[in-house]
């Protein structure tokens, strides 16, 4: 099996490709060879390419623990870097298949380098019906206690569900996010971002994504926190974000169209021998 490792400010990925559906059904449980960091190569998850017939690609992701992810921002922007510099989409105006629907990705070129990344991830959704079953009014600034400790708690649905909890990142630590990640008032388990705003232009967030624990970025995560500070007027509406591993930016247009912009990096490819 022929892989690349990259990586979207920290947050890193193995891409392989599969165009004759020969890994089908053995998805998960190569994930959980490949990401394993002693045993394996090591990452936070794995990208699948695929044929698609509504697409010009299709994009699979598995998240290090073998769970199925219907989408990523920083996974996607990768993805994007791999198909067109491996040719299989020769075009800057890429349509890739995702679990939440085609996703329009724009490459900006400096000569023949991809200087940078922007996807449009879409309108985020407020419906508590996709995020919790006890909840009739959408989920914003909503006390939650959990082990004693009180959060407000702000969830939505933009291709995975997530919870932004705005205050000084110094009040929680990361493991905090896997009891929220599991708390029963969630339909299913949600992403949890810590978000600190810094001023009008830029916050600082850490995030607990699902299936993977802590990672250095999460790009569905930043742009839910960016989404979140500009709804509620901490922010306007270009902000920088700052995670463990970069920045990205996150502009958002006509009150809900969130468009991502950032880069991706190869770190290096190589030939699995393993069985998987």
């Amino acid at each position: 099996m022929n892989f690349k490792k990259m990586h979207g400010n920290g947050n890193d990925f193995i891409i392989i490709e599969d165009l004759n559906n020969e890994y089908l059904g053995k998805e998960g449980n190569i994930a959980l060879k490949l990401c394993n960091r002693n045993f394996g190569i090591g990452a936070d998850g794995i990208l699948i390419v695929r044929n698609s017939k509504e697409a010009d690609v299709e994009m699979v992701i598995i998240n290090s623990d073998g769970s199925y992810a219907s989408m990523c921002g920083n996974g996607i922007r990768c993805f994007a870097k791999y198909v067109y510099e491996e040719k299989i989409v020769e075009k800057t105006i890429i349509n890739i298949k995702t679990g939440d629907g085609i996703k329009k990705v724009s490459l900006t070129l400096k000569g023949d380098n991809i200087e940078e990344i922007t996807v449009y991830m879409g309108k985020p959704s407020l419906d508590p019906n996709n995020i919790s079953e006890v909840s009739e009014k959408p989920i914003i600034n909503k006390p939650l206690e959990i082990n004693n400790k009180l959060y407000i708690i702000n969830s939505l649905h933009l291709g995975v569900t997530h919870t932004v909890i705005i205050d000084k990142l110094s009040n929680y630590k990361i493991e905090e996010g896997k009891f929220i990640e599991e708390n029963s008032f969630f339909k299913i388990k949600t992403n949890v971002n810590f978000c600190e705003v810094l001023d009008r232009k830029s916050i600082k967030i850490k995030t607990w994504e699902v299936g993977a624990g802590p990672t250095l970025a999460c790009g569905t995560g930043s742009c839910a926190s960016a989404y979140i500070s500009y709804m509620l007027g901490y922010t306007d509406n270009e902000i920088s974000v700052i995670v463990e591993g970069g920045t990205l930016k996150v502009r958002i247009e006509d009150g809900d169209n969130i468009y991502m912009i950032g880069n991706a990096e190869n770190v290096f490819k190589g030939t699995l021998l393993m069985e998987y």
